[in-house]
C-alpha cells in the first residue's frame, strides 16, 4: 500500500530581494559570498577586476560570465594578469564569453600591478583593505540601499592615489560588499539572521 501523505515541501528562505532566485549562479553568491568576510588574496583579486567590469552594466551581468572571466583572465592569477601584453589584451577582446571593453581589461592589467605593489608594501591586499576597519565587518540592518559611504569614500581615495583605475566610490562600495567588509544583508534575509558574518 502507498503511503498518502505527500513530503513536506521545503521551506524557502528568504533572501535580499535584488537577489533573482531563478539564478542559481545569483543564488550562490548571495547565500555563500556575498557580505561574508573574504581575506584571501587571489578572491579579492577576482573581485576587483569582476567589479570593475560591472560599471554601467548590471552584477547579475558579469557574474553570468563569471567562468568565462576566470578562464580568459588565468583564473585571476594576478602576477600573469600583470604581465599581460598589448597582444594578450587583443586576445581578450575577441573572446564572446567576457565583456569586451578594451578600457576595462586594459584596466585589470594596470590594477594587477598595483596590487601586487599592496601586497608587497602591507604582506597582503588582505591586510590592506582590512586595515581600513580595524578588521570589523560593518554590519548594516537597516534596509537601506546605499550606493557609497565614507568608507567606500576612503578606500577609492586611497586606490586612485596608488594609481588603481575604475574604483569610484560606487564601485568600491560594492567591492568592499563583495569582500564582506561591508554586510548589507536586508533585516529579513536569512543570511542577516542566522547571524550576520562568520
Amino acid at each position: 500500500m502507498k503511503p498518502t501523505h505527500e513530503p513536506e515541501p521545503i521551506e524557502k528562505k528568504k533572501r535580499c530581494r535584488w537577489v533573482n532566485e531563478k539564478n542559481p549562479a545569483y543564488i550562490h553568491y548571495h547565500d555563500e559570498e556575498w557580505g561574508r568576510p573574504h581575506r584571501d588574496d587571489p578572491y579579492l583579486f577576482e573581485m576587483l577586476v569582476l567589479e570593475a567590469f560591472q560599471a554601467g552594466l548590471s552584477w547579475e551581468c558579469v557574474l553570468n560570465k563569471r567562468p568565462a572571466f576566470r578562464k580568459a583572465f588565468d583564473g585571476f592569477d594576478c602576477q600573469k594578469v600583470a604581465a599581460y601584453t598589448p597582444e594578450t589584451i587583443s586576445r581578450l577582446m575577441e573572446d564572446p564569453g567576457i565583456i569586451r571593453n578594451r578600457l576595462k581589461i586594459q584596466a585589470a592589467v594596470h590594477n594587477a600591478g598595483i596590487f601586487l605593489k599592496i601586497q608587497e608594501e602591507f604582506g597582503s591586499f588582505s591586510d590592506y583593505l582590512w586595515h581600513f576597519t580595524e578588521g570589523k565587518t560593518v554590519v548594516n540592518r537597516d534596509g537601506i540601499l546605499r550606493a557609497t559611504s565614507p568608507l567606500s569614500d576612503q578606500v577609492s581615495k586611497d586606490l586612485k592615489r596608488r594609481g588603481m583605475k575604475f574604483t569610484g566610490s560606487v564601485m568600491v562600495y560594492s567591492y568592499l560588499q563583495a569582500a564582506g567588509i561591508i554586510d548589507d544583508h536586508e533585516p529579513d534575509c536569512f543570511c542577516a539572521q542566522s547571524g550576520g558574518p562568520t
